[in-house]
């Protein structure tokens, strides 16, 4: 996969949400990504964590690029985000 493809389909659709891209962590070993959203107006809530997941997964196929990818925010922890996400039914 390559970044600079990656980080613009986190920042279209983090732009699309109203939210700014605070931080993408690359382990480029085991392929995962992790990326952290932020709103100066507002606090991120999981349909914009949701939002951004979906345009990544739309965007490269997982099956072909074999990827992990986690969406969270400054204000809500990873493990809190996996714990929510488990809840909802796709």
């Amino acid at each position: 996969m390559e970044r600079k493809e990656f980080e613009s389909v986190v920042n279209v659709a983090a732009q699309e949400r109203g939210c700014i891209v605070a931080a993408i962590d690359f382990d480029d070993e085991d392929n995962v990504f992790e990326v952290t959203l932020d709103r100066p107006s507002a606090p991120v809530d999981l349909e914009d964590c949701e939002y951004v997941h979906r345009a990544v997964l739309a965007a490269f196929d997982r099956d072909v690029e074999d990827y992990a990818l986690t969406v969270g925010s400054l204000g809500i922890s990873r493990e809190e985000a996996d714990e929510i996400l488990k809840t909802i039914k796709e």
